[in-house]
């Protein structure tokens, strides 16, 4: 029988990718349900290709355009935020993929747990800002989350059939555009120069977290919620080749690695296909050409945010969500051209300084600290 599966952010990178999927895979697996934030053009083309039940625009803008452009078709079109929570939850698919970008990605992921399904997770902000709830209710609701983030697909592919106890996780990390600048460079960084990742081809946003490790910050937390591993037992090492995607070391001194090339549709297809592995064609990975894997210690002074991410993971509660929400407004400032490079760390910092705190928050408590975040930084940054 076909998973039927829900795609939420279909146009972006991971979404394509999961498409990728589908399209090898047209045995296994029904796009039913595609979601994206604004490009209506482009859902439009996959809705009709998979021949999709829903699509859904979450900028109601769009709603009309999208509208015309399937109207000599069946497929159901809604728009808005909360539609793509209830398309998530709502009976029809099997299978939901996260691909959102942001704290926009929480309340559907909520709300596919809620329903029991299973949840291929790339939404790492899900389990940043929100993991103290979503894991339990995960528990609770019975339902599955796969990860989709190349590290964390690495550690669960590593964990698979362990028993023993786990001593350590270790995530690699490329250190992005700006690995091999100099710390005195930073300053004058444009958004054109940071967007330029030597190994992968990402978002523009998870892009330039990369560039300043905050995306690094966020797989600690989020390895620390789906392993439920203590911080002071996930260690960062740079690894500029990104070949190996992340290792775990266990009580006997033992350290399993999962190696691969940088191709984020092995880590899609891993999750989609659990326990099994796709056959994929295509190039095979070729030692001789990696002849040196090299690995390095994280610069704490050029990359403060990684520490920053510790320290919120530490204190619990709203941190993550107040360091993600100001980190949003400050990247898409940057990516605008209203702020330096280095002020999305000082954004952050200016947020978690002076935004309340709540220790043991509820949905609503995440959504206000949100909220709070965002107007934290727009007022650092004189938005």
């Amino acid at each position: 029988m076909k998973q039927r599966l829900a795609i939420l952010g279909s146009t972006g990178s991971i979404g394509e990718q999961t498409l990728d999927i589908v399209r090898e895979n047209p045995e296994r697996f029904e796009a039913r349900v595609l979601t994206a934030n604004s490009h209506w053009q482009r859902l439009a083309e996959q809705a009709r290709e998979f021949d999709a039940d829903t699509v859904v625009i979450a900028d109601e803008k769009c709603y009309a355009p999208l509208c015309e452009a399937l109207k000599d078709t069946d497929t159901k079109v809604f728009a808005g935020e909360e539609a793509v929570a209830q398309i998530a939850a709502a009976r029809g698919t099997e299978v939901v993929v996260n691909a959102l970008v942001g704290y926009a990605g929480l309340a559907p992921s909520v709300a596919a747990i809620e329903a029991g399904k299973k949840l291929a997770l790339a939404n790492k902000e899900s389990l940043v800002v929100a993991g103290a709830l979503v894991m339990p209710l995960a528990r609770e609701r019975r339902a599955p989350i796969l990860p989709i983030d190349s590290e964390h697909s690495a550690i669960f592919q590593c964990l698979a059939g362990e028993r023993a106890p786990v001593r350590r996780l270790i995530i690699t990390c490329s250190g992005g555009a700006f690995r091999d600048l100099p710390r005195e460079a930073l300053g004058s960084v444009t958004a054109e120069q940071a967007l330029h990742h030597p190994q992968w081809k990402m978002g523009a946003k998870i892009t330039i977290d990369s560039s300043t490790l905050v995306n690094k910050g966020f797989e600690v937390i989020e390895a620390h919620w789906l392993f439920g591993t203590p911080p002071e037992r996930i260690d960062v090492v740079m690894h500029p080749q990104s070949i190996v995607h992340s290792m775990v070391e266990f009580e006997d001194g033992a350290i399993k690695a999962q190696l691969g090339t940088p191709d984020m549709r092995m880590p899609i297809s891993y999750a989609l296909m659990y326990p099994e592995r796709a056959r994929r064609s295509g190039e095979r990975f070729d030692f001789m050409a990696h002849p040196q894997l090299t690995f390095a210690a994280v610069d704490h002074e050029k990359y403060p945010a990684l520490g920053i991410a510790y320290d919120c993971l530490r204190r619990g509660g709203t941190a993550a969500c107040t360091m993600n929400g100001a980190n949003e407004v400050a990247v898409a400032a940057f990516l605008h051209g209203q702020c330096a490079w280095l002020d999305i760390v000082r954004t952050i910092e200016h947020a978690l300084k002076t935004a309340d705190f709540t220790p043991k928050p509820s949905l609503d408590d995440y959504a206000r600290a949100d909220a709070e975040a965002r107007a934290r930084a727009a007022e650092y940054l004189k938005l």
